[in-house]
């Protein structure tokens, strides 16, 4: 059986330079946009297809993250990286030269099944060349391209737009010449070795997965907005979705080289991370959407200005990150991490519920750099569990799967808690308004228009817009709190298995007679 080369210090952090460079621009690219949302339609009209714009990037990332991987087993890591980039590089440019709403969402969709083969093959090259005993010392870096990325991308989207002389277009340019960067340092500094594959393609399987989750996205996506929960587009994706999964689960049975193997969801370090992480998706991503609304319309900050604000999350998440990863290297132990890290989570949602219209800046910093904390000690070390706890051969299936799970789980967050918050709004304002004998200028209901504009509303009606979003969003954060509690309780049932100190090559992927001839010889 080939022996995996061994990577000095030196040489993982080139490759990491490349990966995370990667990484870094396209989950920049899926942030950047929200900044120029405004201007773009107003350029570009298509009001009606605003929330396709930033959802058909989330919807094609989720749905095409458990076929990298599998790919990946089958025409190598290195290559479906690349093509991963340039993907993501040929959709950037096409994005920035669209002309109207329609081409600039297909192009949106293009780039996340780049971003989403980045995101997920990121994680098993990481697994490929470091084993599970030293990769703690890595995987906190990767972990904070995650916080930094949520910040960079709002600054520098809203630079760009407010700079004459770039525009919109560059939101997506931008990001082009730190692709091709990334490119040719993986070119370089990454020698996999090669190895012989069984090429068969599930096609069945990848089918009726990706219809199975596209359905569910769309559903997760476009319910509560383009149609009523209560309505017949609702009852039609949600069957189509069940039926697609009952099939998928008959093809991935059948199959010789499953999309996901069925006896992954035979191992129970497998099920419990997928489950941790869906919950710590929902949690994260609902807090990561909705914390904006709070700094922009409630305490009335730049987008720039909210971005800036959450420099004490990424700073947390950043040093948590690196420092539990080198104690896991050095002591080998590493359920304590996520165990604690999603209690500090739900500690840091509950102090964000707690904030209000008046809250200094400096609380507010405080509850979000516990929120990073938290995230910091347990993000990473969920994928760690999983890949640690799979078999040599199931390593990228493994790596998707959990990431599948947690990009799933913030689609039904950022679904959920919106419907929640909406609700919630629509509540509060109707109920102050009446308590408070406040008419609306010219009859009918409240509209609310841009941040900017709900600061320019007249009082006393701007003060009760402030404060109904404020009970909403306490709202959103506490729903927060028990979902990721159930996050933690699925950890607590882990079984803290030991990191083995010599990386193992998941890309093999053998073939039974391989498997046979392998086992033979030791």
């Amino acid at each position: 059986m080939t022996q995996t080369r061994q990577y000095t210090h030196r040489e993982i952090l080139k490759v990491m330079s490349g990966l995370m460079l990667a990484m870094l621009t396209s989950m920049i690219s899926t942030s950047v946009v929200g900044t120029a949302l405004p201007t773009i339609v107003g350029e570009l009209g298509g009001q009606d297809q605003y929330s396709w714009v930033a959802s058909a990037t989330m919807l094609t990332m989720t749905v095409s993250t458990p076929l990298w991987g599998k790919l990946s087993d089958i025409f190598g890591r290195k290559l479906l990286f690349q093509v991963a980039l340039g993907l993501f590089v040929a959709a950037s440019l096409v994005a920035g030269l669209s002309q109207d709403m329609g081409q600039l969402i297909a192009a949106r969709a293009v780039q996340g099944i780049g971003v989403g083969g980045l995101s997920a093959l990121a994680q098993v090259i990481l697994g490929d060349i470091v084993s599970p005993r030293e990769r703690g010392r890595y995987s906190g870096y990767m972990g904070a391209v995650f916080g930094i990325s949520t910040v960079a991308g709002p600054l520098l989207g809203g630079f760009i737009v407010d700079t004459d002389w770039l525009g919109w277009r560059w939101c997506f340019y931008v990001v082009v010449p730190f692709a091709v960067v990334a490119f040719v340092v993986i070119q370089q500094v990454l020698k996999l070795p090669k190895i012989k594959r069984d090429t068969t393609i599930d096609i069945w399987g990848a089918t009726t997965i990706t219809a199975s989750a596209t359905a569910l996205m769309l559903l997760l996506t476009l319910g509560g907005q383009e149609f009523e929960w209560n309505s017949p587009w609702t009852y039609l994706l949600g069957a189509t979705s069940a039926v697609m999964l009952v099939l998928a689960v008959l093809a991935e049975r059948a199959a010789r080289t499953p999309i996901l193997p069925p006896r992954l969801f035979g191992n129970r370090t497998f099920v419990l991370t997928s489950l941790s992480s869906l919950f710590v998706g929902m949690a994260m991503f609902g807090a990561m959407i909705y914390l904006p609304q709070y700094l922009q319309i409630v305490k009335g900050l730049s987008p720039a200005n909210s971005g800036l604000m959450t420099l004490p999350m990424v700073l947390s998440l950043f040093v948590s990150g690196v420092i539990s990863g080198r104690i896991v290297t050095r002591t080998g132990k590493w359920k304590v991490f996520p165990v604690a890290g999603l209690l500090i989570v739900a500690v840091g949602q509950f102090l964000l519920s707690r904030l209000h219209v008046d809250s200094s800046e400096w609380l507010i910093g405080f509850d979000v750099a516990v929120l990073g904390l938290g995230l910091g000690l347990s993000m990473q070390m969920l994928i760690l569990a999983a890949q640690n706890g799979s078999e040599p051969r199931d390593m990228a299936s493994t790596t998707a799967g959990v990431s599948f799970f947690r990009s799933l789980g913030g689609a039904v967050g950022v679904a959920a808690f919106g419907a929640i918050l909406v609700n919630r709004l629509k509540d509060e304002m109707t109920g102050m308004l009446a308590a408070r004998h406040v008419k609306v200028p010219g009859g009918g209901s409240l509209s609310l228009g841009s941040p900017s504009e709900i600061q320019h509303l007249p009082e006393p009606i701007r003060g009760i817009v402030l404060e109904a979003f404020t009970r909403g969003l306490e709202t959103v954060f506490l729903v927060g709190v028990p979902v990721t509690l159930l996050g933690f309780v699925a950890v607590v049932f882990l079984k803290e298995l030991p990191l083995r100190g010599a990386s193992r090559q998941p890309a093999a992927a053998p073939a039974a007679s391989e498997v046979a001839g392998a086992a033979n010889t030791r």
